[in-house]
This record gives C-alpha cells, structure tokens and sequence, in this order.
C-alpha cells in the first residue's frame, strides 16, 4: 500500500495510454491532436452538479479497487491520467454526469480484475482521437472550463469538426506536486459521417 500511496502522491514513473500525436502542429496551434489505442479502464459514475466533489468522489472509489476492493484481491498500480468524462445536463441548473476513470496498467489490460463494489466497472474504450489542450499549476472546477472554452474557441477559429459532448479533463497529478503540474482538456475528434 505504501508503494501506491507514493506513487499517488508523486505521480512518479506512472503508466499512461498509448496514444500517436500528429506529427506537425500548424503556427498558432495551441492544442494537440492525439490517437489513443482501445484500452481498458476502471471508472464509476457520479451524477451532480459539482465537477471537483464528482472527481472526489470517484477517485476515492477507484483508489479502493486498485488498493485490492476486486473479485480477485489484486493490487493494481496507479496509472495516469485519471480522466472525468463530463456529459453535461440540460440547461446551467440541471445535473451533469461525470465518469471519472484510472487507466488499467498493461498487466491487467487483457483481463482485469473485476470491481467488488457495484459502482465501479470496467470500461472498453475503442481507439479515439481526440484534440487536447495542456496546461499547468492547480486546477479546479472554473479552470477546467476557460480552459475548455479556449480549446472549443481554437477549434472554432480552425474550422475543425468535433464533438460537443462528451469531453474529458484529464490530470496527471497528485496533489501535493507543487511544481510542473500537468493537466489537460479533451474534446473528441467528429468521425466521418
């Protein structure tokens, strides 16, 4: 346990998805565009109309399965990022839902342990691409969204086709990593129609 208690806390040498960059970014571009594999995940959903006290909740859920809350007893290493996919509600008023997930580390991708708690379950997510804005320091609920707007703004600005919802917040982190902290906002390439 103490292992992943650091590993959480200092976020070093964690495991992230594999995923393939474009390889050229056009002058004035500030965001990424990135090819994730199909890979598994560990994820719960939250509904409410709070994004920080959502990502709380769940990671706390999910830091209980890796700690061995699974069918099989199984310890699994912290991964990184942990993602919080948000499909908003109606209107400002309304409850969001938040999905926030750790990706499975490579030695449990092809079989998992399976979650001992009925909130939490494993995710398949197929092979995306998704354009990604990066940025540092702390974040929080309101950071989250200018970031969003800045990134949805760009995409605008680019002509670029994507999809309004969902989207993802990403945070390779832990807290009490005071320095070149990196976060990130996805929104998910629009496939052809």
């Amino acid at each position: 346990m103490l292992k992943a208690v650091k590993q959480t806390l200092f976020s070093t040498g964690l495991q992230n998805p594999k995923f393939t960059a474009a390889e050229e970014k056009k002058q004035g571009q500030d965001y990424e565009i990135r090819t994730y594999q199909a890979t598994k995940w560990v994820s719960t959903t939250l509904s409410g109309m709070q994004w920080d006290a959502a990502m709380s909740t769940g990671f706390r859920r999910l830091f209980s399965y890796i700690q061995g809350n699974n069918h099989n007893k199984v310890k699994v290493e912290m991964t990184a990022p942990v993602t919080c996919r948000v499909d908003p509600g109606a209107g400002p008023a309304c409850e969001s839902q938040f999905t926030v997930s750790f990706y499975v580390p490579e030695e449990h991708q092809d079989n998992p342990p399976e979650p001992s708690d009925s909130e939490v379950f494993l995710e398949h997510r197929k092979e995306f691409t998704a354009y990604v804005r990066t940025y540092g320091g702390f974040s929080n609920e309101n950071l989250k969204r200018e970031e969003l707007l800045k990134l949805l703004e760009s995409l605008q600005r680019d002509g670029v086709k994507y999809v309004d919802k969902p989207f993802y917040a990403a945070g390779y982190d832990s807290p009490f990593k005071l320095t070149n902290r990196r976060n990130e906002v996805w929104v998910l390439k629009k496939e052809q129609e």
